[in-house]
């Protein structure tokens, strides 16, 4: 496994992150440690949560199978880079969800507790909050910051604007701010490279990308519905929209077929070939899933390949960085 700064940050962290979002809902808790040690024997160092996770109201399910892996000890939690999130509704009053400080500060303690850890490394905005001056975002981020509680902060699902005006604001204040971002970004969906990913580079925040094989649509979705072993292909993201790219994603997987390559690998190395990306984040729902996903990392892909890609999943308008994609 191969490793790199997360930003402009000192911070080592593997270059594909293991994301959780299954645990509890699609896999179980004894699956999920399984998942989570083996990751580890991967090299995986990078490891993505949030308090919604479980989607079971104010529980934070997901995190606290987290802490309860971390708590059989064995320097788990030296091994590994957390990161957490807060936005979203943990309970029903009107204070428990946004970026208030209040929430924001309440909403780290109780992650620590489920985590059953003494600090977060990556504690991420999960959303923009337009009804929250950045004055009061950083000063409660500053606090957990000099609390230990925290060490370093990052945002998901930021528009371009938001990126620079948040980092401007932490600047004035002489504070770190914002060090990645994690957004949608995958072949299918590519609007990031616009203006996030040229304002993320231009800032030091390393770009972590959710959601890298589109819902399954990218991981072999036509082969596996002919199977009859497609999972989340049925439904959602991929189901929603494989009309639309049908065309497209059969000729992806040809083209996989020829290269001798599952789709989902050559999907995530796409991503770590692209300018400004830290890591993919990758949601494994069993250990065969894992253990597969893991040649992406070494999956070099010729510049044939690349253009064959650009061909059949096209960048918005010309291409690259916003004006030029669209204007002279």
């Amino acid at each position: 496994m191969e490793y790199t700064n997360l930003g402009r940050t000192g911070l080592s962290v593997s270059r594909l992150c293991l994301g959780t979002m299954n645990f509890g809902p699609q896999t179980s808790e004894p699956d999920s440690f399984a998942i989570m040690d083996r990751a580890l024997e991967h090299g995986i160092n990078f490891f993505d949560t949030a308090n919604v996770y479980g989607w079971k109201l104010g529980e934070g399910a997901t995190e606290q199978i987290i802490g309860r892996w971390l708590a059989q000890g064995g320097d788990r939690r030296d091994k590994v880079v957390l990161g957490t999130k807060v936005y979203g509704r943990m309970g029903d009053l009107p204070n428990q969800q946004g970026l208030s400080a209040r929430h924001i500060i309440s909403a780290c303690d109780a992650s620590l507790r489920r985590l059953q850890t003494d600090w977060i490394d990556l504690y991420q905005m999960h959303h923009i909050s337009r009804a929250t001056p950045w004055e009061e975002i950083w000063q409660a981020m500053e606090t957990l910051v000099a609390q230990g509680k925290v060490r370093y902060v990052g945002s998901s699902n930021f528009a371009g604007w938001h990126l620079a005006a948040g980092q401007e604001s932490a600047n004035r204040r002489h504070f770190l701010g914002l060090v990645s971002e994690q957004c949608i970004y995958n072949l299918i969906t590519r609007h990031v490279e616009l203006e996030v990913i040229p304002a993320a580079q231009a800032y030091g925040i390393g770009i972590i990308p959710w959601s890298p094989l589109h819902g399954g649509l990218l991981s072999g979705a036509l082969r596996k519905l002919a199977e009859g072993t497609a999972g989340r292909t049925r439904s959602g993201r991929a189901s929603e929209q494989l009309d639309t790219h049908r065309t497209a994603v059969e000729e992806y997987e040809k083209m996989c077929a020829e290269l001798d390559e599952d789709p989902a690998n050559v999907a995530l190395a796409w991503l770590l070939s692209r300018p400004g990306v830290t890591a993919p984040i990758i949601g494994p729902r069993t250990m065969e899933q894992l253990d597969r996903t893991i040649r992406a990392a070494d999956l070099p892909l010729g510049g044939e390949t690349l253009a064959a890609l650009d061909r059949l999943f096209p960048p918005i308008g010309a291409g690259g960085a916003a004006p030029e994609a669209w204007a002279w």
